[in-house]
């Protein structure tokens, strides 16, 4: 008894240290948040102190970010960007997927790690030259400039990959011989089957969309058409940076994205965790 009673106190003590980690690295990982919102209502002579609450609550933050930058429109911007090319990345890499999967041909090895190398290749390599082809073709300082070359994604067609592969190939063969067409066996057999996993692909191509900085940074210049990301960079400058301003615009930048977390957070979790193993 004595023994089963400590063996039980030594499993309390492990659950409770377990459970102090988690609630430290939460303390870390939300603590920036914190920082950022409560730097946002911060005056401009406050910013720099070390008080976890401004003197004073104040929105003259918000109210000059909204002044100097089309917040609004900016975030139209970014959402007609995200969701454009995280549909036409699902899009194609569904194709992609599907036919490397259900059809043998010849080279289709060759292309599967053709697209696995081009993953590998940095953006900086790729920079230069898709710039100049979108120039030449008319889309400087426009959205769809930005999207044309993120139509496609390696890493959408590899993700995708190994759920199509596991589809039970008994279950397409019994489609093919209802006389359901390869669209047909696409669209309403695996698909269906596999949701989870396109939905969960989705989730992360969008926040990667959302959150892309340097391509948009060099094919626009232009606010009309600018995403919230160079917004932000508005307020930096080699002489002065307007902190204030800054963090309040920073947190109306997030806030999408944070709605979007609220409302899809089973399948936002299930996609990190999916995807994180993966």
């Amino acid at each position: 008894m004595a023994e089963l009673t400590i063996s039980k106190r030594q499993i309390h003590w492990q659950n409770g240290l377990k459970h102090l980690l988690l609630i430290l690295l939460c303390v870390f990982a939300i603590f920036p948040i914190y920082w950022m919102v409560i730097s946002s209502f911060k005056g401009q002579t406050e910013i720099f102190n070390n008080s976890l609450l401004p003197s004073s609550f104040s929105a003259d933050n918000y109210a000059y970010a909204l002044e100097q930058v089309d917040i609004l429109g900016m975030t139209v911007n970014t959402f007609f960007m995200a969701i454009s090319q995280a549909v036409l990345q699902l899009a194609t890499a569904i194709m992609a997927a599907y036919a490397l999967t259900r059809w043998k041909f010849p080279g289709s090895r060759v292309i599967y790690t053709l697209f696995a190398l081009t993953w590998l290749v940095p953006i900086q390599a790729t920079m230069i030259p898709n710039y100049t082809t979108l120039v030449n073709m008319g889309f400087r300082d426009s959205i769809v400039g930005v999207i044309i070359p993120n139509m496609a994604s390696a890493f959408a067609i590899l993700s995708l990959y190994p759920a199509f592969k596991s589809f039970p190939k008994a279950l397409i063969e019994a489609g093919m011989m209802d006389k359901m067409s390869a669209p047909g066996v696409l669209f309403k057999l695996i698909l269906p089957n596999i949701k989870s996993s396109v939905v969960s692909l989705g989730i992360l191509l969008f926040i990667n969309s959302w959150n892309e900085y340097f391509w948009p940074a060099m094919i626009v210049s232009d606010q009309g058409q600018a995403t919230l990301q160079i917004g932000l960079r508005s307020f930096m400058s080699a002489e002065l940076t307007s902190w204030g301003p800054l963090m309040a615009a920073a947190v109306l930048a997030s806030l999408p994205i944070l709605i979007l977390y609220l409302l899809l957070q089973k399948q936002v979790i299930q996609s990190f965790v999916k995807w994180g193993i993966k």
